[in-house]
């Protein structure tokens, strides 16, 4: 077994596609997408940039796996929301679920990447879409909906309502990442989440059961 000395490429080749992915979020976060280079994101894993080649073909490709890596378990907890158990206690459990790498990692600056940088790198607006985006709503919705058939809450778009559960989310994310650096009063994701799925809750619920 490799001290823990040991130059990274001495590991188990397994190993490295972590490592670069590791790195390029990093990577992402600091330079953003644009200015990020494969050369930068090899000396960060402590590879060579042929070694990241042999993993991943483009700079996008390592995109996609930065977000599929950093967001995928909180999407299959968000496909467990529709499989028919009460709604209240599966959001609050999921709140916990998202919120705390949002609050405690680095993954809330490849959102802010995304937004800021998808006019003119729109495959990155499409990775974050048709990954992470599309599957989570629709799931979102579709418990919302069979809600909605049970009694739990209010009639209505089942869509625009899941939109108005996770909205404030991605306020947070982008006040901890965009104005926070720059001395605006630090905010705790968690708290945030936490509060508004009680509001949301409260709203929605049918009168009778509010």
């Amino acid at each position: 077994m490799p001290s823990a000395g040991a130059p990274k490429f001495r590991r188990r080749k397994a190993d490295r596609p972590d490592e670069i992915i590791a790195a390029a979020l990093e990577v992402f976060v600091e330079k953003g997408f644009s200015a990020a280079r494969l050369e930068d994101i090899a000396a960060r894993a402590g590879v060579s940039k042929g070694a990241v080649y042999l993993y991943f073909a483009t700079k996008e490709e390592i995109f996609r796996a930065v977000v599929e890596q950093g967001f995928a378990p909180n999407l299959q907890t968000i496909r467990n929301l529709a499989e028919g158990v009460p709604l209240p206690p599966l959001l609050r459990d999921l709140t916990v679920t998202i919120s705390q790498p949002l609050a405690t990692t680095k993954i809330g600056g490849i959102i802010k990447v995304v937004i800021g940088e998808s006019r003119n790198f729109p495959e990155l607006a499409r990775a974050w879409h048709d990954t992470l985006v599309a599957p989570a709503l629709a799931a979102m919705t579709s418990a919302i909906a069979a809600a909605q058939a049970r009694g739990e809450i209010r009639p209505g778009d089942p869509r625009q309502f899941a939109i108005s559960l996770i909205s404030p989310l991605l306020v947070g994310v982008l006040w901890k990442e965009t104005f926070v650096p720059v001395g605006a009063a630090a905010l705790d994701i968690r708290a945030l989440a936490k509060q508004h799925v009680e509001l949301w809750l409260a709203g929605v619920a049918q009168p009778e059961t509010a």
